[in-house]
């Protein structure tokens, strides 16, 4: 049987990647310092979101109607919006410095998952004129 080799798209270039990534990788060292109780509940939470954000911006990036996919990863980092709000308020942070690196670093994912979302559309606009 022969073997269909199917090319993902590249995403290591990508902004958006690395900024979520970067995250992803705050977000598992942060959770370490989280006292049990928390660290186990909302910071397992957290931590399965920040890495939800990474394959959904895998996946977006590797198909041709990007626009479905873009709006489901819009609706994700809103809700790891929601989680790291509520680890501040429980005070799950150790700090304020390391909540505040967090939500900048989401807000900074919710920008740029605009913009894509901004260009996709414009791209099927585009591709909608060239079919007539």
């Amino acid at each position: 049987m022969p073997f269909l080799f199917v090319q993902m798209a590249r995403y290591e270039h990508l902004p958006i990647y690395k900024k979520a990534i970067d995250l992803a990788v705050y977000v598992e060292n942060a959770v370490r310092g989280f006292s049990r109780y928390h660290k186990y509940s909302i910071g397992a939470d957290l931590r399965n979101l920040s890495r939800r954000v990474v394959t959904l911006i895998i996946s977006a990036n590797s198909r041709e109607d990007k626009l479905m996919a873009l709006m489901t990863l819009r609706d994700t980092i809103e809700e790891l919006k929601i989680v790291i709000r509520i680890c501040k308020e429980v005070k799950a942070f150790r700090n304020f410095s390391s909540f505040q690196y967090a939500a900048e670093s989401v807000v900074s994912l919710g920008r740029q998952t605009e913009g894509w979302i901004k260009s996709a559309q414009q791209n099927t606009n585009n591709r909608t004129i060239i079919k007539r």
